[in-house]
């Protein structure tokens, strides 16, 4: 395991590369057993099923979900199998709905590499969505706590009101409401976090105020993530990004830069044009005008402090949570340390 990477930059510092054990500190090794459990996942008789399972699970990824569920686990009596397997069905939750937004969004690359509907038909990736869907429920199943198995089916229906919101609000200018953008991330992204600390919590069989305390911190990190994320798909390059950048907004969707832009004064008229207009060269010609308004003002910087304000609310949550040892508190170092990492990102 300490020989995983996974690269992050600390806010101020240049970009670097740390590995998971430096990051994920007293969860490392277990996190290489949420590895070993995606990759038996991955075996099946029908070996066209086993080909595309493949290829989604062996793109790697930063585990943040599955490390703040196990992180979670150990500020009770923490169960190693159950948390793995609890650990593992979120991270396969996670990646079913990347699959299925792929084929949504008609995506071609995903960091970098194809897409599964880009490698496959739709329909077949659609049925892959769906197993992983399933596959993730029986394994969240195994551990027989029925309170994370209700969390789980809550959670999933979450989630889809959140994708749904943002496909039924597609390209309508006139929904560009804060109110809004927050209910659509939470639903598409945070709801996943909250579980994960929730569910990991609820697993360790910690107390009431703990299981609060680390969904507090779940959701309102994973708010700071999906900001940051659509800060990145204004400022990356479409290498780091593994997609064109400003493609949010050429999908028709609005996120907070976007929204803010709206609030000046030229910038609703572009993004309303863009929205409307079906000329492919115009849409380019839009795109790139808004690209340039964005980046020109101080609306990045404003976004990237929304974010800062998530992630001081997550850290904050924290507050008080001790190690049930009473020896130091590993387990909420590393949480800190995964909220510093998640608002210095850079791609």
């Amino acid at each position: 395991m300490p020989g995983t990477l996974v690269r992050f930059a600390w806010a101020g510092e240049n970009r670097g590369v740390t590995t998971v054990a430096s990051l994920y500190g007293p969860v490392a090794e277990d996190l290489q057993l949420v590895e070993d459990t995606l990759d038996l996942t991955a075996q099946t008789d029908f070996l066209p099923l086993q080909e595309m399972l493949q290829s989604v699970l062996s793109r790697g990824g930063k585990r943040l979900r599955p490390a703040i569920a196990l992180l979670s686990g150990g500020f009770g009596e923490y169960d190693a199998q159950n948390q793995v397997l609890l650990a593992t069905s979120i991270e396969l939750l996670h990646t079913a709905t990347l699959v299925h937004d792929d084929v949504i969004d008609a995506s071609e690359t995903r960091r970098g590499q194809p897409t599964a509907n880009a490698s496959f038909d739709n329909a077949a990736t659609v049925m892959l969505g769906d197993y992983m869907f399933a596959h993730a429920a029986e394994l969240v199943a195994r551990t027989s706590h029925v309170g994370v198995i209700r969390l789980f089916a809550q959670t999933l229906k979450t989630m889809a009101t959140g994708e749904l919101r943002q496909d039924i609000n597609a390209y309508d200018a006139e929904s560009a409401s804060m109110r809004d953008y927050y209910a659509r991330i939470y639903g598409k992204t945070a709801s996943l976090f909250e579980t994960a600390g929730t569910g990991g919590a609820l697993m360790s069989g910690a107390t009431p105020e703990v299981v609060s305390a680390l969904g507090e911190y779940g959701r309102c990190l994973g708010m700071a993530f999906q900001i940051v994320d659509d800060v990145l798909d204004f400022t990356a390059t479409a290498a780091e990004l593994g997609k064109p950048v400003g493609g949010d907004l050429l999908a028709g969707t609005l996120t907070l830069p976007s929204i803010l832009l709206m609030e000046e004064a030229s910038g609703g008229d572009v993004v309303r044009r863009l929205f409307a207009s079906e000329d492919e060269g115009e849409r380019e010609s839009l795109l790139a005008e808004a690209l340039g308004s964005i980046r020109a003002g101080d609306i990045l910087e404003r976004s990237q402090a929304t974010a800062l304000e998530w992630q001081g609310r997550a850290v904050a949550s924290l507050e008080g949570l001790t190690s049930p040892s009473g020896r130091g508190n590993p387990q909420r170092e590393a949480l800190e340390g995964i909220a510093a990492f998640v608002v210095s990102r850079k791609f």
